[in-house]
C-alpha cells in the first residue's frame, strides 16, 4: 500500500474497504521537529493506548473514528474528512498557556475548562485562532464550532475522571476532529504525545522528553502510562 499521508508520529494508509490504517512510528519529536529520536517500541504503546482510550470514550458517549486494533503498532479507523484544527482542553495552567497568560500561576486550576483552537501548520507553529477566525475562514460553521467544543470537553472530562480513579491528574489534552456523514467526531490518536498527565508528580507523557531529551526514559514512562490506564479501566495484566 502507498501511504495516504505521513506525519511526524504515524503513517496513514487507505484500506481496500475504505477505512484507514494508522501505523504509529517508533519516533518522538519535540519543538516542531527540532528534536527527534527513534524509540523502539513506542509505536506499539501509542497504538495500544489509543485503542483503549477510544473504546473508553465511545462507551462514555463520545463518538470517534476507532474501529479496532488489528495488532502491533496500528489501529483501523473510519475515514473522516480531517479539519486542520487542534482543539485543546486545559484543566490547569501549563505550557504555552502560561506564555500568553502570565497573570495566572503554574498549575492553577481553572474554574471551567479552557478550550483553545489552533490552526494545524508546522510552518506557522500551530497558531491560536479566535472563534471568529474559524468562522470567517470557513474552517467550521457556528454549529460545528459549538459541537467541536462540546465533543472535546466531554472527552477531556471523561479522561480526567478515568485517570482520577488511580490518583493521576490530567492537566490538558489535544484533540483533532473530522467530518463523517454530516457530523463531527474525534479522530487521529489519544496518547502520551497528545496530553499531559501527572502521576505522583511525574509526567507520564511527552513533556518528560521536552524537558530532558531522554528518549529511553520516555519509553519507560509510556509503558507505565499504559499500565496505569489498564488499571484505571479495571483490566488485568496483558
Amino acid at each position: 500500500m502507498r501511504p495516504l499521508y505521513e506525519g511526524k508520529s504515524k503513517v496513514i494508509y487507505l484500506l481496500p474497504e475504505g477505512s484507514l490504517l494508522l501505523v504509529f512510528k517508533d519516533e518522538v519529536t519535540a519543538f516542531d521537529g527540532a528534536r527527534r529520536d527513534v524509540v523502539p517500541g513506542k509505536g506499539v504503546l501509542a497504538a495500544s493506548l489509543s485503542a483503549l482510550l477510544f473504546e473508553y470514550l465511545r462507551g462514555a458517549g463520545v463518538d470517534n473514528h476507532f474501529i479496532r486494533q488489528p495488532g502491533g503498532n496500528a489501529i483501523e479507523a473510519r475515514r473522516a474528512d480531517a479539519i486542520p484544527l487542534e482543539v485543546i482542553v486545559r484543566f490547569k495552567a501549563y505550557g504555552s498557556y502560561l506564555k500568553r497568560m502570565p497573570l495566572v500561576k503554574p498549575l492553577q486550576t481553572f474554574r471551567e475548562p479552557v478550550v483553545e483552537f489552533h490552526y494545524k501548520s508546522d510552518e506557522l507553529r500551530d497558531p491560536l485562532l479566535l472563534p471568529r477566525d474559524i468562522l470567517e475562514s470557513g474552517l467550521m460553521n457556528e454549529a460545528e464550532l459549538a459541537e467541536a467544543e462540546r465533543l472535546a470537553v466531554a472527552a477531556a472530562r471523561a479522561l480526567r475522571e478515568l485517570y482520577g480513579r488511580v490518583g493521576c491528574d490530567l492537566i490538558d489534552i489535544k484533540f483533532e476532529v473530522g467530518r463523517l456523514g454530516g457530523r463531527l467526531l474525534i479522530i487521529d490518536e489519544i496518547s502520551g504525545d497528545t496530553f499531559r498527565l501527572l502521576c505522583d508528580g511525574e509526567h507520564l507523557d511527552k513533556e518528560y522528553y521536552r524537558k530532558t531529551g531522554d528518549a529511553g526514559g520516555l519509553l519507560k514512562r509510556y509503558e507505565e502510562l499504559l499500565r496505569v490506564t489498564r488499571e484505571a479501566l479495571g483490566l488485568g495484566r496483558q
